[in-house]
């Protein structure tokens, strides 16, 4: 009987020590597994609308400019864009909506001569262009926090857009009027980055850079209601377009 305890104490020994074991065993991996695990920071949550509008403005003043075969140049006009946009959040940090834009841009040229050269001369006066331009888009949005931070974001906006153009570009010489009209059809891919901060919990300002685009145009042009003409273009780029800076205000409901 003696014999038989000490097997079942050793036994039991051994049973404790097993599992003393495996639970130190567990412990360090479950510490482990704590220290490797990355935080699922969301900033945007699943069920978010994002309703918003960026604007953007610019004028220009040229008096007796020149440049390189620019004899003498003055001009004076402005650029205005805005574009309101919604999306909606499918899920965590990825919205999906769309996106309307319009622009217009007026340039007015008063002594344009340029050198050509060889008694080659250009001149150009009493000329104004105006231009209205507006796009539809179907948009998609990847957000990306700036570490644990719940305030700044950035992100992605993938832009896929249908839209066209109308313009007219009028010269006086003397009595003489002459007038060309222009319109586009315009078809295009493009992608701009952005970031994103926070004011308060439901608004945000928002920065961004168009750098990736593809764009395919269809043009016709009406001289004096006679003359006809179509051009047809497509482009690809790859680079930070500085016109394309919009500064823009959202609201997360």
């Amino acid at each position: 009987m003696k014999r038989a305890n000490s097997k079942n104490k050793s036994f039991v020994k051994k049973i404790l020590y097993l599992s003393a074991a495996l639970l130190c065993l567990a412990a360090n991996l479950r510490a482990q597994e704590g220290k490797i695990k990355i935080p699922d920071n969301v900033f945007v949550p699943k069920g978010q609308w994002v309703v918003g509008s960026s604007v953007s403005y610019s004028e220009h003043t040229e008096e007796n400019y020149q440049f390189l075969i620019v004899d003498k140049f003055n001009s004076d006009g402005y650029t205005f864009k805005v574009s309101p946009l919604i999306t909606y959040a499918v899920k965590d940090n990825l919205t999906m909506g769309g996106r309307f834009s319009y622009g217009r841009t007026l340039t007015k040229f008063d002594g344009l001569s340029l050198d050509l050269g060889d008694d080659l001369d250009f001149d150009l006066n009493d000329t104004y262009q105006l231009k209205h331009s507006y796009s539809v888009m179907a948009v998609m949005r990847n957000y990306i926090n700036l570490g644990t931070s719940k305030r700044f974001a950035l992100y992605a906006e993938t832009q896929l857009q249908f839209g066209g153009s109308q313009a007219k570009l009028v010269t006086k010489d003397g009595e003489a009027l002459t007038g060309t009209y222009t319109s586009s059809t315009d078809f295009g891919i493009g992608v701009s980055p952005g970031i994103v901060a926070f004011v308060n919990n439901y608004t945000a300002v928002e920065v961004s850079v168009g750098v990736l685009g593809v764009n395919f145009s269809k043009v016709k042009q009406k001289t004096d209601q006679i003359y006809m003409g179509d051009q047809t273009s497509s482009s690809a780029n790859f680079r930070i377009n500085l016109f394309s800076i919009g500064l823009g205000i959202a609201f997360y409901l």
